[in-house]
């Protein structure tokens, strides 16, 4: 799972993902190709950005709902995988083309994928001093434990 400075890094280059062939420039390194049904049109369609890591090369998130999928096989779908674990995604429930969008649609649904950052950067956060309190618990118990 991706940490915060990712999330944050992702969110602000993501801004300009928008636009399908900005996504599918992403995947010149992606390791499946025509034989397969994630394809690197396919996986820019459904809202995939490339994202490898040296550990993990086939790492595609969303640029709208910031979903980290990695894992893939030639086999899967994007778009079926995107909805089977993003069911809410803006960018899957959006109607419009990007390109037919209104100045007032484009900034709905940038405002929706700001709630969506602030969220899941809201989340880590709470992970984060969850498990910072559990630490100091466990530090104090033992303090205690040694009186």
């Amino acid at each position: 799972m991706a940490s915060i400075d990712v999330l944050s890094s992702r969110f602000s280059t993501f801004q300009s993902m928008h636009l399908l062939d900005l996504r599918k420039q992403s995947f010149v390194d992606w390791p499946f190709r025509d034989e397969c049904k994630c394809t690197p049109d396919k996986m820019a369609n459904a809202g995939f950005v490339h994202c490898p890591s040296e550990n993990e090369p086939d790492v595609a998130c969303c640029f709208y709902c910031l979903i980290e999928l990695e894992g893939w096989e030639p086999d899967d779908d994007p778009w079926s995988e995107h909805l089977k674990r993003s069911p809410d995604c803006g960018f899957l429930t959006n109607i419009n083309d990007f390109t037919e969008m209104t100045v007032v649609d484009f900034c709905r649904m940038e405002k929706a994928r700001l709630k969506i950052f602030i969220k899941k950067i809201g989340h880590k956060k709470m992970a984060c001093l969850r498990e910072e309190v559990d630490r100091t618990l466990q530090s104090l118990q033992s303090l205690f434990d040694t009186l």
